[in-house]
């Protein structure tokens, strides 16, 4: 039996920009110790979204920890946190594959800063063809899932189209918190002047075919 070929140009590894230099960026989360559960150290839940919330994330750029916020970025007790305008496209492109929860995000004076959010990829689908795709996957009792996907090295992934469907961002439940979206999404980012190829504004694209 022939292995499907891979889709070059049809799906992505969605993240933000960690290779761009500089301090990256300088956001504390301050009142993140009121807002998270313990015993757990982080906001996001083990099974994704957001959990209620007594008062919103507050935010606050530190120019002393690194530069402001771009469109994306990571890192914030376990969710991404987005610009209004990048916001805007994927709740429009998306509006099932995504939670989002508006930050007081502000500046290092306390004057309110553009608006922000935070964001979780709540769509999770087993859709890789794990015959036809080029990856390395581990099995072990000591992964939630009981097996894990490790794209280092060199990967080359193949979703079945028949399991994403109409679904234009999703995570798979064996690959972490990595993002995947679709050709439709990357374009309409692009589109919207916050995306290329590579990177810039915080958003970084990689042809899942050639990880």
């Amino acid at each position: 039996m022939n292995q499907a070929q891979p889709q070059r140009g049809q799906f992505f590894l969605l993240q933000p920009d960690t290779t761009r230099g500089g301090r990256g960026h300088g956001v504390v989360f301050e009142n993140v110790k009121t807002l998270r559960t313990l015993p757990r150290m982080i906001l996001r839940p083990a099974s994704g979204g957001f959990p209620t919330l007594s008062e919103a994330p507050r935010l606050v750029h530190s120019p002393e920890q690194g530069d402001p916020p771009q469109d994306l970025e990571g890192g914030i007790s376990g969710y991404w946190m987005v610009s209004e305008r990048l916001q805007r496209v994927l709740s429009q492109v998306d509006p099932d594959g995504f939670a989002f929860v508006a930050a007081d995000y502000r500046l290092s004076d306390d004057k309110k800063g553009p608006p922000y959010y935070l964001c979780d990829v709540i769509r999770e689908l087993d859709a890789l063809d794990e015959a036809s795709s080029k990856l390395t996957i581990e099995l072990s009792d000591e992964f939630p899932a009981g097996k894990f996907y490790d794209l280092t090295g060199g990967s080359s992934l193949i979703f079945r189209r028949d399991a994403v469907g109409a679904a234009h961002v999703f995570r798979t439940p064996y690959s972490g918190r990595l993002v995947f979206c679709d050709r439709h999404l990357r374009d309409a980012i692009m589109d919207a002047g916050m995306g290329t190829e590579k990177e810039t504004y915080g958003v970084w694209f990689t042809d899942a075919a050639d990880i």
